[in-house]
C-alpha cells in the first residue's frame, strides 16, 4: 500500500468518525432542545379528571381524522404541482391552481387546529385554563432553531 493510499485510507476514517460523532451530539442536542406538544402536555401537565381526559380524547380523535384529510389533500396538491413543473416548465394556471389548492388545505388545518385547541379549553376548569394558555402562548411565540 503506497503512502497516497495510505493517507487516503487515513482521512476517509477520520471522517467518518467526525461525522459519526457530529450526528450523535446533533441527535442529543435535539432529544434536549425538543418541545412537546400541546396535546402531550395538557395530559401531563393539567391533572385532568376522568371525565375531561374522555371529553379531550374524543375531541383529539375527530381533529386527528381532520388533520390526516387535509394533510392528504396537501400531499395531493403537491404531486398536482409536481407533475404540472415537470410537465410544463413554466408557472402557468395548472401551478397556480395546485398552489391555491395546497393553501385552501394548508389555512383549514390551521383553523382547524385552532377551533381544536379553544375545544379542549373549554373542557378545562379555570385554573386549567390560565396554565393551557400559557402553553399555548409559548408555543406560538417559541422561536425555531
Amino acid at each position: 500500500m503506497n503512502l497516497q493510499t495510505r493517507t487516503f485510507a487515513a482521512m476517509l476514517v477520520v471522517t467518518v468518525i467526525a461525522a459519526g460523532f457530529a450526528g450523535w451530539i446533533g441527535v442529543q442536542y435535539g432529544i434536549r432542545h425538543s418541545s412537546t406538544d400541546l396535546d402531550t402536555l395538557v395530559h401531563s401537565r393539567l391533572r385532568l379528571t376522568p371525565v375531561e381526559e374522555a371529553q379531550i380524547n374524543s375531541l383529539e380523535v375527530t381533529y386527528a381524522k381532520r388533520r390526516v384529510a387535509l394533510q392528504g389533500e396537501m400531499d395531493a396538491a403537491n404531486r398536482d404541482l409536481a407533475e404540472a413543473i415537470t410537465r410544463d416548465h413554466v408557472f402557468g394556471t395548472a401551478e397556480e391552481r395546485a398552489v391555491n389548492r395546497f393553501h385552501v388545505a394548508m389555512m383549514s388545518l390551521q383553523e382547524d387546529t385552532i377551533r381544536h385547541v379553544l375545544a379542549m379549553r373549554a373542557v378545562l376548569s379555570p385554573s386549567q385554563a390560565r396554565i393551557f394558555d400559557e402553553l399555548v402562548a409559548r408555543d406560538l411565540t417559541q422561536t425555531s432553531p
